[in-house]
């Protein structure tokens, strides 16, 4: 795949389009089907048509081909295959692999007249219909909203499609690497702001495979929103209020918050009813044990609190709006002294009980932790900010704590043999002192002098940047997350347990936006290798999205990944120059 000029991306040979719109989402192929799916509902079907013959352009959302191509609206539920053939419709037995069918379930409807078919099911309905070589395709959770959407016509659903292309092209002066970088980051920080059947605001979505059930994250929702803060400032201040629900009277949250529509929910409600109840039927499956309250997806993250008070903190210093912390500012309490309450004895830093409960959940990381220890700073800093001339004993209470913090990391977490600082330290004494690109938190939230954070992005620079790391064994690939592997494999699971592969290496486009602006930050120059030597390697690979993390061996996570638009994000920040400024 080459970029163009024009910041989209051309193939002679078709790849998967990821596609989500507010409500919409799908698996395009040129090569001739489309798997259907809706946001809060799940799974609807797949459609299969003639193959369109390429060369093939994409961009967000949209492909073109040498006749016709698939385009994709805003404004409502459907889009267009122009200059194809129907060749069947099959619909979905589940919307998700969980939802079990009995015999009490509502059977599928497919009602044919003429040209149009419309497939009903019992979590949603699909219209499609097949008019002078087009084929258009409305969706919806009921068959009223996918007849509303359906009225949109040809040209219109066109024109919107272009639209948003253009409104994702937002570095227009950059090189065609870095201009179709930056507009597919855009693509997944747009397309993750979701709306019911009725338009209302449901959550930014953390990519395509967030759905079933839909849910909204914390952690992936503070990455994905820095490119939003500007653009939709109001997308930020309602995810703000989406995620206080989670939050409970002693500070504690989940991983994310569901929000499925209601057949949806009723199905996955059952599923975890029958998960406890039959534990053994599900071996070997993902299966949610630790989802302990209706709208919890994976109850009792460490690090989710500690996002919320910089979702609030980011929001003011963007906006103005005061107001909005003050909304919450009860919950904020509530997280300041729960993270008080679990800091070790004659110390004021909070201790992460032994499990895979923060960002990397493939790994038991136990005590204290160089990541959440940064965000813990963080979120004292933007307390004491935020509290100032409202809650004084408050924000004082943090400010303090926050001395006491940075002086305890610098005597307790530095490592002088790698320049950095411990990934973790066990109250056993057991330190895994690798390098981690997620202890970039440190440096991001102040915890470490600015001459420390610029010895660790030097060090990041020499081991985890592949060009410069010859110990691995993969050439110049991007940018590893950790390195060297983790020693104990005890203290790994599931994907994280094979080096280079997920946590224990990988690159993750939402760590190379940290690093780079990091490096900017700091006047290190050498920031373009970090922002899109990811980016070539999805262009390389055929990736036409986002990816949520990969590695040479083992390949990619998911696309169109909420959180990767975080490159995109520090490049419109900081500007071209800076993005393109070599190491000092």
């Amino acid at each position: 795949m080459n970029p163009t000029s024009q910041g989209e991306i051309t193939t002679s040979h078709p790849v998967i389009l990821p596609i989500m719109a507010p409500r919409l989402q799908a698996d395009a192929h040129p090569g001739g089907y489309l798997d259907l799916a809706l946001w809060g509902s799940g799974r609807l079907g797949r459609i299969r048509f003639s193959k369109l013959a390429g060369p093939y352009v994409y961009g967000p959302n949209r492909v073109t081909a040498e006749t016709g191509g698939i385009f994709v609206a805003q404004s409502k539920p459907v889009l267009l295959i122009r200059n194809a053939r129907l060749e069947g419709i099959y619909p979905a037995r589940r919307c998700a692999w969980w939802h079990e069918i009995d015999k009490d379930s509502p059977r599928t409807k497919i009602i044919k007249r003429n040209n149009r078919r419309t497939v009903v099911i019992g979590w949603g309905a699909i219209i499609v219909e097949v008019n002078n070589g087009d084929i258009r395709v409305a969706a919806g959770a009921s068959e009223e909203e996918a007849e509303a959407a359906f009225s949109l016509a040809n040209d219109a659903i066109v024109e919107e499609a272009a639209s948003y292309v253009a409104r994702c092209d937002l570095a227009p002066k950059a090189d065609p690497v870095m201009r179709s970088m930056v507009m597919q980051g855009a693509h997944a920080a747009f397309s993750s702001i979701r709306l019911d059947e009725n338009g209302v605001f449901a959550g930014l979505a953390a990519g395509q495979a967030y759905s079933a059930p839909a849910r909204t994250y914390y952690r992936d929702g503070y990455w994905t929103m820095q490119i939003l803060l500007k653009l939709a400032p109001e997308a930020v201040r309602d995810e703000i209020r989406l995620l206080a629900k989670g939050i409970q009277p002693d500070g504690e949250a989940p991983s994310g918050v569901i929000l499925t529509g209601p057949a949806q929910s009723r199905a996955w409600q059952n599923f975890v009813l029958d998960c406890k109840r039959n534990p053994e039927k599900y071996y070997g499956k993902p299966v949610p044990e630790h989802h302990n309250r209706p709208g919890d997806w994976w109850s009792d993250h460490f690090d989710s609190p500690l996002f919320f008070i910089l979702f609030l903190v980011d929001y003011v210093d963007t906006t103005g709006d005061r107001a909005e912390a003050l909304r919450h500012w009860p919950l904020v309490t509530a997280i300041v002294e729960r993270y008080l309450d679990l800091a070790g004895p004659d110390s004021v830093l909070p201790l992460k009980p032994r499990n895979d409960r923060d960002w990397a959940d493939n790994v038991y990381r136990e005590g204290l932790v160089s990541y959440n220890l940064g965000l813990f700073v963080g979120a004292l800093d933007g307390v004491a900010k935020l509290g100032a001339g409202y809650d004084p004993v408050l924000a004082e209470k943090a400010s303090e704590t926050a001395r006491s913090a940075r002086a305890e990391i610098e005597d307790k977490l530095f490592v002088p043999s790698r320049d950095g600082y411990a990934d973790f330290i066990t109250p056993d004494g057991f330190v895994e002192d690798h390098l981690v690109l997620d202890s970039l938190t440190l440096s991001r939230y102040g915890a470490i002098s600015k001459t420390r954070a610029a010895g660790l992005l030097m060090a990041m620079e020499r081991a985890l940047e592949a060009r410069n790391n010859r110990k691995q064994p993969y050439g110049d690939w991007g940018v590893l997350c950790a390195y060297p592997p983790f020693k104990r494999a005890s203290d790994v699971r599931s994907k994280t347990a094979f080096p280079f592969r997920y946590h224990n290496g990988s690159d993750w486009p939402y760590w190379d936006g940290v690093y780079a602006e990091e490096r900017i930050r700091h006047g290190l120059g050498g920031a373009r290798y970090a922002l899109v030597r990811w980016w070539e390697a999805c262009l390389a690979n055929g990736w036409a999205g986002a990816v949520e993390y990969f590695s040479p061996p083992y390949g990619r996570g998911s696309l169109l990944q909420g959180w990767s638009g975080m490159p995109a994000a520090v490049v419109l920040k900081y500007g071209l120059e800076a993005a393109n400024a070599e190491n000092r």
